[in-house]
């Protein structure tokens, strides 16, 4: 396995080790030791999800308040995203910053998100299937979520043929500015 640092504090790009022969192949998704040893610490996942997106779907930025911050590990399984994280924790040195990586069915690439980032992603390929566990379970109250083109935060996401097809929530979030004193 081989394992990318990124400017954000704690986010780690993972790439396993993906064993190839005649009949296709075949790769280790998660083993608890192996990813704790990795992290630096246990981890303890309760929740998987897995989202089915079209072309130009874009999720996010979206994130749970204290005290159901979410860490992620997130991988695709078909299609093509560009999957984006926000660092959003307080008193973190790289509080403010964003880190996009392509994550493809073909790579194999996955994404360790520590709790307190918030995360989107754009769909790149035809469709995307992205699973992810989590560290907390879902909580409707503590979700919020950021503006994906907000420019103070400048993410350079991925130029595609069509606009991005957004929810209602996500086309209504608020800014970085507006949030940042509750985080």
């Amino acid at each position: 396995m081989n394992i990318t640092r990124t400017p954000i504090e704690g986010m780690l790009i993972i790439e396993p080790d993906v064993r190839h022969d005649a009949r296709g192949w075949f790769l280790e998704t998660y083993r608890q030791k192996a990813f704790d040893d990795v992290v630096g610490h246990e981890v303890r996942f309760v929740q998987d999800n897995h989202s089915h997106s079209r072309r130009a779907v874009l999720r996010g930025l979206h994130f749970q308040q204290a005290p159901h911050e979410q860490g992620r590990l997130v991988r695709v399984t078909q299609g093509a995203v560009f999957d984006v994280a926000v660092d959003i924790r307080k008193g973190s040195p790289s509080r403010g910053l964003w880190h996009g990586v392509e994550l493809t069915g073909d790579n194999h690439r996955m994404v360790w998100l520590p709790p307190g980032l918030a995360h989107g992603f754009l769909v790149t390929g035809e469709s995307a299937d992205l699973e992810y566990k989590t560290t907390a379970a879902y909580a409707p109250q503590a979700e919020r979520c950021i503006r994906w083109d907000d420019p103070a935060i400048g993410i350079a996401w991925p130029v595609l043929d069509n606009a991005p097809l957004l929810a209602e929530r996500d086309r209504n979030a608020p800014t970085w500015e507006q949030i940042k004193h509750d985080q």
